[in-house]
């Protein structure tokens, strides 16, 4: 009997921990805010992350108000999007959501940082994103340029899950906090209780200037997700280049230094007038030593291979 009621019972307490959890949530400022049904939300992990970061600080005690998801124009055709917005009587609090697992490899000088998964027997799935201390460094950049108000501070905080290690993250500039989930309540306190600089009339002013970007297009954020993939595409590229643009790359420096290697140069000319007519270096004396000129001397460019100018030398025995 016991075994054939057990799916039932787990099924009930399920639902029942479903409905708390979303009854909670329903009664959220982001929930009104966003007007993102709960189900949904929770099979969208970097939304799920943002809600629970938001819901880590959200009794932080002060005049405050939140926003989510700001699409802030960067100047470039692009926008570069704010996950999660603090704004707080003493200051604005940036928090760059990564709702991630696995071990976190990266400093605030890569491009990218890595993600590394478990995946069976002495396997690993490594994923690239980019680096989240520049992300919000852009961010904070445009955030500044939008409300064109020096007197306001910004402060940066790269909030991971728990379910992550922070494996190897080196983070050095005092004004970026790199901390999991559970921890980021009590580095937000810290600061949030120094000096009150913003008043509750400033706080709205900004809020109402920025909450239109925080309710943009469907076209606007996807826009903004095709960015992103190129970005990482080309970072990615320059980080790790193909097989063939190693090879490509190979051939030209072997290229460069045979025709370094196929010439020796002698002695500096001591006329100082001879100069190179292409560029107006000093030309160089040199003997080649492979070709059909091998031997025989000739004034070649001292920016070569930047410059190829040669011109021949007449022997004196050749002035006859």
């Amino acid at each position: 009997m016991n075994i054939v009621f057990a799916p039932v019972i787990l099924f009930v307490v399920f639902l029942l921990i479903y409905f708390v959890y979303k009854s909670d949530y329903d009664r959220t400022f982001y929930h009104n805010d966003r007007k993102t049904p709960f189900l949904r939300l929770i099979r969208d992990k970097g939304a799920y992350g943002e809600y629970l970061t938001y819901k880590a600080v959200k009794k932080l005690p002060g005049v405050k108000k939140w926003l989510f998801n700001i699409y802030i124009p960067n100047g470039q055709n692009e926008t570069t999007e704010i996950d999660v917005l603090l704004i707080h009587e003493t200051g604005l609090y940036v928090f760059e959501s990564k709702n991630y697992s696995g071990w976190i490899f990266g400093n605030e000088k890569q491009r990218l940082w890595t993600q590394s998964l478990a995946n069976g027997r002495n396997r690993k799935i490594k994923n690239r994103f980019l680096n989240p201390c520049m992300q919000n460094k852009l961010h904070i950049r445009c955030l500044k340029a939008f409300i064109n108000d020096e007197s306001v501070p910004e402060y940066s905080y790269i909030v991971f899950s728990q379910r992550c290690e922070l494996k190897n993250v080196s983070v050095y500039d005092k004004d970026i906090t790199v901390a999991k989930r559970n921890n980021i309540c009590s580095t937000v306190s810290m600061r949030a209780a120094g000096e009150k600089i913003l008043s509750e009339e400033k706080i709205n002013e900004i809020y109402e200037k920025l909450y239109p970007l925080s309710h943009v297009s469907d076209e606007v954020k996807q826009k903004h997700i095709d960015d992103i993939k190129k970005n990482i595409n080309i970072a990615a590229a320059q980080d790790n280049p193909t097989e063939k643009d190693i090879k490509n790359k190979a051939m030209e420096s072997a290229a460069k230094s045979i025709m370094r290697d196929e010439f020796t140069d002698v002695f500096k000319t001591e006329d100082d007038e001879k100069k190179c007519p292409l560029c107006g270096s000093m030309l160089v004396l040199r003997t080649a030593k492979n070709g059909e000129r091998k031997g025989r001397k000739f004034w070649g460019c001292s920016k070569y291979p930047k410059c190829r100018y040669t011109e021949n030398v007449i022997e004196d025995a050749q002035k006859l």
